[in-house]
């Protein structure tokens, strides 16, 4: 692929992406759509990648984006169910279904099988924690699909390593292969925890947002490339240091904080298209090199697969849910109120996705001489598995939780939780402010201190005011009218120093100034609130 080539990918996946935002469509699909039509027009190239760069080229910075959304805390204090599902179940699928595919497809070596088994055993909860928030599932549903996400793609990429060592006759063993994956899980938290406090205390010492953003674009690179370097998981690596980035975040400025935000959800988005864009664009070579097998034979064995797969997740989900509880009481204590309605969820919200895709890629066409049997058949059964979930799960799974009636987040106590903690820290910022200004050094006019009083009031009230009435013609709280007013404000400024850049009366150098100053105060005065 050359660079006009990644470019027009980019570009294209991106646009695409955008238009299904606007559209009831899921992105994954009208990508998957567009690139097949593509595929098929006169003069399109053909896309190919290098197995050896996907994994180290595309997963680091996916998992390290996921990583910083993560809550440490809740993790922690849901770790049995994640583990459960991110190892156990991963493990679980790998055997399963790779066994159920050797049995269903004719001549498929077991080897290859397991291969396939490990490549879609990793459930890509991105899209399904999406619709968890969307639709205020109770919190831990999502926190246990999101722990699931980061830890599952370190078990399948060790499962997956291991089975293609066998599937290319390097003579692997049980115990062996036990081995490698508590050396590659061991190893690559070890790398993790070495590498996430100097790394953090490079963050707070550069002083400079545009170097410390700098910094993190690297971060989940070198994580990854140190991990594998000495035979460890890359993946768990980036995890533990995404994880403990995000956790002390708040310990680095604002503008750091800002920019990356910004910067992580860009290569996220650019990534994950151009991923499913790569799919449509492939999947008529991978259909063309079958071999032995028909078309319409290889989407018999795909809807095989597709069927063992969903019926595997619920196979382990119910006993890994419920078995505990039965065996033990101080579980029972700790997690009360369990129903077959939470576990129904986890198990429909299986989708598959760019990890699964990544993995695919990175199956080489030959290892060391020797030619990976069947790899197109993998490939193809790789690509129907993550676009079969995504239809028939993705675009099933809002009306499910819907028909369940689960209890949702309680948004009252929720936002009742959130203004005392504001009010506590106002308390403590009023405080301050009053010992700050009993120092001569800190003397200020009087307006410019009431000022500094008045912006901490409205922080403080704005929560409080969202458990008040609101609006009855517009149907705002006094805190939405106030932001939407400043930022029309704002705008009016910005139009002005427009035109005066416009009649040459100021610079453009000095209409950026003033514009970023108006963009810094539009952000505190429109802050997100959800």
């Amino acid at each position: 692929m050359d660079a006009l080539q990644l470019v027009a990918l980019v570009a294209a996946s991106a646009a695409i992406a955008g238009f299904a935002r606007r559209t009831p469509v899921p992105a994954p699909l009208l990508l998957v759509a567009v690139g097949l039509a593509a595929s098929y027009l006169p003069g399109v190239p053909d896309y190919t990648l290098d197995p050896h760069i996907v994994l180290p080229l595309i997963l680091p910075p996916l998992l390290y984006t996921a990583a910083l959304d993560s809550s440490y805390l809740d993790l922690r204090a849901n770790i049995r169910p994640v583990a459960l599902l991110s190892v156990g179940y991963v493990l679980f699928a790998t055997v399963a279904v790779g066994w159920l595919a050797y049995v269903l497809v004719p001549d498929l070596p077991l080897t290859a099988a397991l291969v396939l088994g490990a490549v879609i055993a990793p459930p890509d909860a991105v899209a399904a924690t999406a619709i968890a928030r969307k639709l205020g599932l109770p919190n831990r549903i999502t926190t246990i699909l999101q722990g699931e996400s980061l830890v599952n793609d370190a078990t399948a990429i060790t499962a997956y390593k291991v089975a293609l060592a066998a599937a290319v006759g390097e003579g692997v063993s049980w115990a062996g292969g036990l081995g490698e994956f508590a050396l590659a899980a061991i190893g690559g938290i070890s790398v993790g925890l070495v590498l996430m406090v100097p790394i953090h205390w490079l963050r707070r010492h550069l002083g400079e947002a545009l170097l410390q953003n700098t910094l993190s674009l690297l971060i989940p690179f070198v994580a990854y490339a140190a991990a594998e370097e000495v035979g460890a998981s890359g993946v768990l690596a980036v995890v533990v240091v995404g994880l403990f980035l995000g956790h002390k975040a708040y310990q680095v400025d604002f503008a750091t904080r800002l920019q990356e935000e910004a910067v992580w959800k860009m290569v996220a988005f650019v990534l994950e298209s151009a991923v499913f864009a790569l799919i449509g664009l492939q999947l008529p070579y991978v259909v063309q090199g079958l071999g032995q097998y028909g078309i319409g034979e290889a989407v018999w064995y795909a809807i095989g697969v597709f069927v063992a797969v969903v019926l595997v997740r619920f196979l382990w989900v119910y006993p890994a849910t419920f078995l505990p509880r039965w065996l033990s009481g101080r579980v029972r204590q700790r997690e009360p109120g369990v129903d077959w309605k939470a576990p129904l969820v986890v198990g429909w919200a299986g989708m598959r996705g760019v990890v699964s895709l990544a993995i695919a890629f990175s199956i080489p066409v030959v290892t060391d001489g020797v030619e990976f049997p069947s790899r197109n058949l993998v490939l193809f059964l790789t690509f129907t598995t993550v676009i079969g979930t995504l239809v028939v799960q993705g675009l099933t799974l809002p009306p499910l939780i819907r028909l369940l009636k689960l209890p949702g987040r309680d948004a009252y106590a929720e936002t009742l939780a959130e203004a005392q903690a504001q009010s506590e820290a106002s308390r403590a910022a009023e405080e301050c402010l009053d010992a700050l200004l009993e120092d001569e050094r800190n003397a200020l006019p009087k307006p410019l201190a009431d000022r500094l009083r008045t912006v901490m009031e409205r922080r403080r009230n704005a929560v409080w005011e969202r458990l008040g009435a609101v609006n009855e013609i517009t149907g705002e709280t006094a805190d939405d009218t106030y932001r939407r007013l400043a930022r029309e404000m704002i705008d009016a400024e910005r139009e002005v120093f427009v035109q005066l850049r416009d009649a040459r009366r100021i610079d453009d150098e000095m209409m950026r100034t003033l514009l970023r100053r108006l963009d810094l105060e539009e952000a505190a005065a429109y802050r997100e609130t959800d």
